[in-house]
């Protein structure tokens, strides 16, 4: 019995409950959840040891609850797809995920691309914070709710997104393209504007902290902990 976490992500009740019988009896310890919602909050919980993970949900894209269980876990993930998929695929692959099947599939199938993951993962790495702190700044990768001196800041999905990133590289210089490519998708990776126009927004609701988020002319953004010189901060 090999008792390794498996954490099984899909809208598929009937295949849910197939994958959780089957994985049961071959020694596996199954989670399972019907959106990418719940799936995302299962994986920083539970902290599986693999992620078997449906593009198509309900709530949210499989890449992009790929994308987001990369913020906080380096958990191998294998894709369910279906045949004709192949973009969202490449997509998932994309944003972290490690291997994937083609529905239908056979149990024999799923478990041997299972077993190549688990012996593939790190035996014992730690997980990557889910919570950030910069200076007064706290981000929740998880909730994805961000907040200063604990009070809740009201970002959209995108600011959020964007602060975020920020966050994971506290003190670095991220320029335009990394950001774009990142936090938008390879297809705005030219997108400057976007940058200007959020990193106007997200300094305006950072409020007497908005000084954080510095301005690297033609180059970039970089969050600090500290003040800012003041020239550092123009849009």
């Amino acid at each position: 019995m090999s008792g390794e976490r498996v954490l099984v992500v899909d809208d598929d009740r009937a295949l849910l409950r197939a994958l959780s019988i089957g994985l049961s009896a071959r020694g596996y310890d199954v989670a399972t959840a019907r959106t990418g919602s719940d799936g995302v909050v299962l994986a920083s919980l539970r902290q599986p040891d693999v992620v078997v993970l449906d593009l198509s949900l309900p709530d949210l894209d499989g890449a992009t609850v790929c994308g987001r269980i990369r913020e906080f876990s380096d958990v191998p993930i294998l894709i369910l797809s279906a045949l004709g998929n192949e973009e969202r695929k490449v997509d998932a692959l994309d944003r972290g995920a490690d291997d994937y099947v083609t529905k239908p599939f056979g149990m024999a199938e799923l478990e041997a691309r299972l077993r190549v993951l688990l012996r593939r993962s790190a035996p014992s790495a730690p997980a990557a914070p889910t919570v950030l702190h910069v200076g007064s700044l706290t981000c929740d990768l998880v909730r994805r709710t961000a907040s200063v001196e604990g009070e809740a800041l009201r970002l959209t999905a995108k600011e959020f997104d964007l602060l975020a990133f920020l966050a994971r590289h506290e003190g670095k210089v991220c320029t335009h393209q990394m950001i774009l490519r990142e936090v938008w998708g390879a297809t705005y990776s030219t997108e400057a504007h976007y940058l200007r126009v959020y990193a106007h927004r997200l300094r305006k609701k950072l409020g007497t902290h908005g000084n954080m988020l510095v301005t690297h002319s033609g180059i970039g953004y970089e969050l600090v902990a500290g003040s800012a010189h003041p020239s550092s901060i123009s849009t």
